[in-house]
């Protein structure tokens, strides 16, 4: 077969998951052509495992994505068929919104998203591999021998790369839903010298909708009224279906016990490793022996089928292990099996291999983004292919990079801990992982994200200017109940009895009032005949007074980071000539070659010695000496 010059552009997305979705749409915004390969253009958007958006931390990051000017959360508002926010009843910060989304229909809108977008072709073709000269991009090859021209590539390959699927003893080469794997391009990875490892993901079984009995389970409605993802969603959503919520119990426990000589994560044919905070059926068995159930939520695939997902009974059992698993649970005693659970194995990188930009450190124009880059995640894939896609454009356009800090948000944190700490397993947002989560609330998105889309080129004036003119009602509003004080009055005091309080006796203000526990701010909006403000505006001066002095010891907190962020790294430090670092710190210091004091304390093997160390280097030694 013969190679021939197909064309020329000027970035190419290897893969049209969500991570390439991003990564192709962000290049070609910002003016660069693009193109994006996908092995079958019916799995532009796919989503092989749950079909939701969103979830704890993850709702944070579709809310900052969009703020950024990304497209998840607008497909999700238009695909989703239940909306709910998590978490209600914890504090705002941890506060997440997750949507079940009729996967099909989330699929259609993107692909044709990526159809109409200017500078942006899609082609079905699996790439085999990735010319470099002189050390950087130069084309990609398709298998048909078709050469790309190009200056940078993104692999964004999810589970693909050399993907094996794995069901008991039936094991075989393949990526997701039957979808070939991709063994060429791992093969060339591997040849150009990068450090690829073995993750694991599984999936649950799907049932016939028609098979079960609701009646024995609890239905899980959404939210009324259903809360958007995008700050631009303005018409009123619906919530078109529910979900319900089941349980397993010792009888499906002691099915998955007689059999784990037959789980092929305990016979060792699996060789991947798996994400710690999403295990199969049978490890959550094993693990967590002392419990007699596990939740089991049954989840519709879409309004047109009769598909259901089994949230949580993740498996790669024998088929004929899990039939029994699901019919021994209340409602599933006659569920039909439409799709085996599976465990799927791929290649993907070590991040520590990329930049804070997610451009490969080896390779000049090669980035990776998502599962490629050692996540798990739709919505994690997703805001990496945006960053990724984004650098690229922005390096082609010589401009400066973007480069979002853990002090910024959720998606600087992803990324940060991705390239800094590394992962030896599939990495996972969580609201626990950000030191400063009451500060990077999903609800505050817009203000913290918008100003960066905007200088950027992918958030419009208006809509920047929108959000501005939001936070400037907000802190007008504060202002007010802060300065409106409320004389002692009958109302006042059902409002105080009502929160066991006792009655006023002077006058106190709207703000004060707020600040009390259990006090909302539609309950003192009897109290008080100002003119009516958005819930969005609401939300925030309820959050701001409510959550004070929190915030302002985050902010000081987050300051002290700053300052360690804006100490600067000369690209050109020996730290293997640093005689009061230990050796490992040496070596991954010289591995990693941090931006900044803070990166390099962050560093898994640089202890609090090793960066006074190198501070008095810095001070002391280097700099002194390039001084004179």
């Amino acid at each position: 077969m013969a190679d021939f010059e197909a064309g020329q552009y000027d970035v190419a997305v290897i893969g049209a998951g969500h991570a390439g979705i991003e990564a192709a749409l962000a290049s070609a915004r910002l003016g660069i052509k693009t193109i994006c390969f996908t092995i079958n253009l019916d799995a532009v958007g796919n989503m092989p495992c749950n079909p939701s958006i969103g979830g704890t931390g993850k709702g944070h990051l579709v809310r900052e994505l969009d703020a950024l000017g990304g497209e998840m959360a607008a497909c999700a508002d238009k695909a989703c068929i239940q909306f709910r926010m998590l978490n209600r009843g914890k504090g705002p910060a941890v506060h997440s919104l997750r949507a079940q989304a009729d996967r099909r229909e989330y699929q259609k809108i993107m692909k044709h998203t990526l159809e109409n977008q200017p500078n942006l072709s899609l082609r079905q073709a699996e790439i085999v591999d990735i010319g470099i000269e002189n050390d950087a991009v130069a084309f990609v090859k398709t298998h048909t021998g078709a050469i790309f021209r190009c200056s940078a590539a993104i692999i964004c390959t999810g589970t693909y790369l050399a993907g094996r699927t794995i069901v008991g003893e039936a094991i075989k080469d393949g990526g997701p839903d039957g979808m070939f794997a991709s063994f060429e391009l791992a093969e060339r990875l591997n040849a150009m010298g990068f450090s690829l490892r073995r993750f694991k993901t599984g999936t649950p079984p799907r049932v016939n909708a028609r098979s079960v009995d609701f009646s024995k389970m609890e239905v899980q409605p959404g939210d009324e009224p259903p809360v958007p993802f995008s700050f631009m969603t303005t018409l009123p959503l619906a919530n078109r279906a529910v979900c319900w919520l089941t349980y397993s119990n010792e009888a499906t426990h002691d099915i998955v016990r007689a059999n784990l000589h037959r789980s092929p994560m305990y016979s060792g044919v699996i060789e991947g490793v798996g994400a710690r905070y999403c295990p199969s059926f049978e490890d959550k068995v094993v693990r967590f022996a002392g419990k007699s159930r596990h939740q089991i939520f049954v989840e519709p695939m879409g309004l047109n089928t009769e598909e259901l997902y089994l949230q949580g009974f993740s498996s790669s059992m024998p088929e004929e292990i899990q039939m029994k698993m699901v019919r021994s649970v209340a409602g599933l005693e006659n569920a039909e099996i439409m799709r085996p659970a599976y465990a799927i194995e791929y290649d993907c990188l070590d991040p520590l291999e990329l930049l804070p930009t997610l451009e490969t450190k080896r390779i000049a124009g090669l980035y990776g983004a998502g599962q490629f880059n050692g996540s798990s995640g739709y919505e994690e894939a997703a805001v990496q292919g945006f960053v990724a896609g984004v650098n690229a454009a922005l390096k082609l356009q010589d401009r400066e990079p973007l480069i979002i800090r853990r002090d910024e948000g959720y998606i600087g944190t992803l990324i940060d801990d991705l390239v800094t700490k590394g992962t030896n397993e599939p990495y996972r947002m969580m609201t626990s992982r950000t030191e400063y989560r009451l500060l990077h609330r999903q609800d505050n998105a817009d203000i913290r994200m918008s100003r960066i889309g905007h200088s950027i080129g992918l958030i419009s004036d208006e809509r920047h200017q929108s959000v501005l003119d939001k936070y400037s009602q907000v802190d007008r509003e504060i202002q007010r109940l802060e300065n409106k004080y409320i004389p002692p009055s009958d109302m006042l005091a059902l409002l105080m009895e009502k929160h066991g309080m006792p009655p006023a006796s002077t006058g106190v203000s709207l703000a004060s009032l707020l600040r009390r526990p259990g006090v909302g701010i539609d309950e003192i909006s009897a109290l008080d005949d100002a003119s009516v403000l958005s819930a969005a505006v609401r939300e925030q001066v309820e959050i701001s007074i409510k959550y004070e002095g929190y915030i302002k010891k985050q902010h000081r907190q987050l300051e002290e980071f700053k300052r360690l962020e804006n100490h600067l790294l000369p690209d050109d430090v020996d730290y293997e000539s640093m005689v009061g670092l230990r050796i490992e710190a040496r070596q991954k210091l010289n591995a990693i070659r941090p931006r900044s004091l803070g990166q390099a304390m962050r560093i898994s093997g640089v202890s609090p010695a090793d960066a006074a160390a190198l501070m008095i280097y810095l001070q002391n030694g280097y700099l002194k000496n390039a001084n004179t």
